[in-house]
């Protein structure tokens, strides 16, 4: 059995070696046990179970969320030579009858649904005859009720186990806390299941954060890092991606827009641009979301604080999906928090969403190394003492020498505003703490506490910054209409030298440049050996085959087999057949094509 899965793995997909659990979860499958496997997004969860139905007899169903998804990975395997389709409202009636035909006529292996699909009585009759050998739940965390994206339909996807009786169930997803993971299972009813769960650290992502200040300025910087490289740059609201967008095409930046707003026509048209890489750009909301495979993408720029440390995941999880360097950008404020704040007053979840919107405002906030607080976060340990992948472990961040003091100073400030009975924002506090003379300052007569002035020598910049992360790391909050800050139990704590805050420096310009030559040495050892003049030269054929066949750039070959092809130049189909992700179908289908680029350079 583990010769023919090996032989198999070659045969499709090119791979002479699996990723991380992929065997463990192909051997679940195979032997019928159910099971829930956690793999990060690039860990290569599609493969553990489209293996396993080229060795077992039947029809295997894929129940996946959203349709572009769908279509994408039926795109990808019947590229490989596997048999796959799928049934939604995407499709006419006529091509759902040829479907349902192929399906009885067992010309079909693997099958993708909508949970919706499944609710309908002719869909579970058509399984029932033709019998069905496992049952695949994709992105599995929508199903909890502790997950991210509740969805109603997916959580009656446990009457699985009840109609399909002999049928193993295999739940997938990529970020799942401990207490997700139970809920899932349970709400799957799933049999004594085989738990997968795979390290949630993603190793070539690069994390940088910071505080939002000129958006623009600060997205275009990172462009110009990453210069004709794809990349998703997402908003908070709708409004914010189009004035984005638009100024970023405005100054030469070409990007397409996406968001719910949209008109399904021009939103479908802009996805389609960017997966077929006639554009490399896309700004959006999180509407942008699942069903994005592209799997070159080298950074994603987050232009405001998601609501939780689980959508962060998801969202930079989209980057770097070949195993290449990828980097993700954060720029936040607090007025995210508040945003987030608002609408969470309207969930019936308000304290579990209060609570993940807290940990994701101390991970934008509190310096510290990235991945081990994302890791920590999802129940796992983190042994290294620094990631050598994000702005603190890079010591690109200058941390400030005296944290406590200037710690000190803000919350005093603020008790001491309490004590006569005040309450204000940051603006006002900053004010006071610079010792700016203004007239609401003269009139309140604060210029006369023992606070004001104190940091007279600092920029309001810096105190604004130092602000910022005092109140993300606990030890202020802020209450009320107007965000008004009020002293908490950890503030209390900091008042008296029982807790000291660890606080970064505003980014300056000298760094900066500094961390323009580190991304620069990197990414000439990341493209050492690799001819990037016929790298270039290949994806151009790449995009054209796409085209002339429809499907996403990323369907016909990754960016991984195009370095490997770029930096070892195969002549021959022997040579051809040896880069990395090159089965016997692509072998066929794409080797002459590819290698006539390879003779001319």
């Amino acid at each position: 059995m583990k010769e023919s899965i090996y032989r198999l793995l070659m045969q499709y997909w090119g791979y002479d070696s699996f990723l991380p659990l992929q065997e463990e979860t192909v051997f679940s499958i195979l032997k019928a046990q159910d099971s829930l496997t956690v793999l990060p997004t690039g860990g290569g969860k599609s493969l553990c179970f489209q293996l396993p139905v080229l060795l077992k007899k039947g029809l295997a169903v894929v129940i996946s969320p959203l349709i572009s998804l769908m279509k994408d990975q039926v795109d990808g395997l019947n590229e490989l030579g596997i048999a796959a389709a799928f049934l939604n409202s995407s499709i006419s009636v006529v091509e759902q009858r040829t479907v349902i035909d192929d399906i009885r006529r067992a010309e079909i292996k693997l099958l993708y649904l909508s949970p919706e699909r499944l609710q309908n009585e002719s869909t579970i009759d058509l399984l029932k005859d033709v019998g069905v050998s496992f049952f695949v739940i994709d992105e599995a965390h929508c199903i909890s009720h502790w997950g991210h994206d509740f969805r109603a339909e997916y959580r009656t996807l446990g009457i699985i186990k009840g109609i399909f009786k002999s049928a193993s169930v295999h739940a997938f997803t990529a970020t799942a806390t401990n207490e997700v993971q139970i809920d899932i299972t349970k709400q799957l009813r799933l049999s004594n299941p085989i738990m997968h769960v795979g390290h949630v650290d993603r190793t070539n992502l690069t994390y940088r954060v910071t505080q939002r200040q000129q958006i623009i300025k600060q997205v275009t910087e990172v462009l110009n890092r990453h210069n004709n490289e794809p990349g998703i740059i997402y908003c908070l609201r709708r409004k914010d991606v189009d004035n984005i967008s638009k100024m970023l095409n405005k100054l030469g930046y070409e990007n397409v827009p996406y968001h719910a707003g949209m008109i399904d026509k021009q939103r479908h048209k802009n996805q389609e641009l960017f997966l077929s890489e006639k554009v490399n750009i896309v700004v959006a909301t999180i509407a942008f979301g699942m069903g994005i495979d592209r799997s070159n993408i080298r950074f994603v720029i987050h232009a405001g604080m998601p609501k939780s440390i689980e959508h962060y995941q998801q969202e930079t999880g989209r980057a770097g999906r070949d195993g290449l360097p990828a980097f993700c950008y954060m720029f936040y404020s607090g007025s995210d928090y508040q945003l987030w704040r608002f609408f969470a007053q309207k969930s019936s979840g308000y304290k579990m969403m209060i609570y993940k919107l807290g940990s994701i405002y101390d991970f934008c906030s509190h310096p510290q190394c990235r991945h081990k607080v994302l890791v920590n976060y999802f129940g796992q340990s983190y042994d290294k003492h620094g990631c050598d992948a994000c702005d603190y472990c890079l010591n690109e961040l200058d941390m400030v020498e005296a944290p406590l003091i200037v710690g000190q100073n803000i919350v005093l400030c603020v008790d001491n505003l309490k004590q006569h009975g005040h309450r204000f924002g940051a603006g006002y506090i900053t004010d006071l703490l610079k010792g700016k003379m203004s007239d609401k300052l003269i009139r309140m007569r604060h210029h006369e506490l023992p606070r004001f002035g104190i940091m007279k020598d600092e920029s309001i910049d810096f105190i604004r910054y130092m602000i910022e992360q005092i109140v993300g790391q606990g030890f202020l909050e802020r209450e009320g209409e107007f965000s008004t800050l009020v002293l908490t139990d950890k503030g209390e704590q900091l008042l008296e030298g029982g807790i000291v805050p660890v606080l970064a420096k505003p980014p300056v310009r000298k760094k900066k440049k500094e961390l323009v030559k580190q991304n620069l040495f990197r990414r000439q050892q990341e493209w050492a050996g690799v001819d990037e003049g016929l790298f270039q030269k290949l994806r151009q054929k790449r995009a054209e085959l796409a085209r002339s066949k429809g499907v996403p750039a990323y369907i016909v070959f990754g960016d991984k087999t195009l370095k490997d092809m770029a930096s070892k130049k195969p002549l021959t189909y022997d040579d051809f057949a040896d880069i990395y992700g090159v089965g016997e179908s692509k072998l066929k289908t794409y080797a002459k094509e590819f290698i006539s680029v390879i003779e001319t350079g």
